[in-house]
C-alpha cells in the first residue's frame, strides 16, 4: 500500500464528524497498575509482557508508521525487539494517560543507524490487543495484553465497501494525494482507507476498538459523507480568498 501526499497538508481542514467517549488507562508512577476490564472471550489468554511505545497516533494493523528513535529507554526498547525479532505494541497516549487498545507493530525496516544510538525505523502495524495490565519495572512501559480480532462471520456488503472506497478516493482527490489499494486485505480495508488519512485520532481510536468490520466501514462513510463537504466548502473558500482578497 503506497499513498503519497503533496507538501500542504490536508489535515488543518479537518473538524471532528464524532464525538466519542475515551477509555484510558492511567499511568500511576512508580506502580504496577492493575485494571479492572470485561472478562475474556471464549478462547482469548493472556500473552506474556510486551513492550510498549505510547505515542499521540493511532496504528492500523496493515499500515506503515516510520519512526526516529531517540530517547534512550526506547533504544533499548527497539534493540531488544531488533535482537529478539519481536514485535511492540503501540498504544495512544495524551499525557498520562494511555488507550485501553493498541496494536502490535513489526520492524521492517532499520533505514539508519546513528552513531550516537538513534535509529530511523519503519514499522507496519499487525494484531489489536486490549492492555490488561502495564508494568512500570523497566526504564520503558511493559504490558500483558490480551489479542483481539473480529467477531467471525461478519463481512460487508459490496455496496458498503465500494461506497467507502469511492469517498476515500473523492477525499485524496481533494488533497491532491494518490493511493494504490490493490494490496489491501479485504477484511481490514477499514483500517487501509482510514490509515492512509490525516483523521481525527478520537475517530481512529473507535476504529481500532471495534470487532466488525461491516460496523466500521459504516462508521467511516458516515465519518467522510461528513467531513468532504466540508472541504469542498473550504477549497471554494480558499478559491475566492485568493481571487478577490476576501470571501464572499
Amino acid at each position: 500500500m503506497t499513498t503519497i501526499f503533496p507538501a500542504r497538508s490536508i489535515a488543518r481542514f479537518y473538524s471532528s464528524a464524532t464525538s466519542e467517549v475515551k477509555r484510558w488507562v492511567t499511568i500511576r508512577s512508580g506502580a504496577l497498575v492493575l485494571l479492572s476490564f470485561p472478562a475474556f472471550a471464549t478462547g482469548e489468554s493472556l500473552d506474556a509482557l510486551i513492550p510498549l511505545f505510547p505515542l499521540d497516533v493511532v496504528l492500523f494493523p496493515g499500515t506503515p508508521l516510520p519512526l526516529h528513535i531517540f530517547e534512550p529507554r526506547y533504544k533499548e526498547m527497539i534493540g531488544e525487539c531488533l535482537a529478539q525479532d519481536r514485535t511492540f505494541g503501540i498504544v495512544r497516549a495524551v499525557e498520562q494517560n494511555l488507550s485501553e487498545i493498541g496494536c502490535t507493530a513489526e520492524i521492517v525496516t532499520v533505514v539508519k543507524e546513528y552513531e550516537d544510538g538513534r535509529l530511523d525505523i519503519v514499522t507496519e502495524g499487525r494484531q489489536r490487543f486490549e492492555v490488561v495490565h502495564v508494568n512500570q519495572e523497566r526504564a520503558f512501559l511493559r504490558a500483558e495484553v490480551v489479542m483481539i480480532d473480529d467477531t467471525p462471520g461478519t463481512t460487508p456488503n459490496e455496496e458498503d465497501t465500494a461506497r467507502a472506497v469511492q469517498l476515500h478516493s473523492e477525499l485524496l482527490a481533494l488533497a491532491g494525494a494518490t493511493q494504490d489499494i490493490s494490496a489491501a486485505d479485504p477484511s481490514m480495508l477499514s483500517f487501509y482507507l482510514a490509515g492512509s488519512l490525516p483523521l481525527d485520532l478520537d475517530f481512529k481510536q473507535k476504529l481500532l476498538s471495534m470487532r466488525s468490520e461491516p460496523e466500521r466501514i459504516s462508521l467511516l462513510i458516515s465519518y467522510l459523507e461528513t467531513v468532504i463537504p466540508n472541504l469542498h466548502r473550504a477549497a471554494r473558500a480558499r478559491t475566492k480568498a485568493g481571487g478577490n482578497g476576501h470571501v464572499r
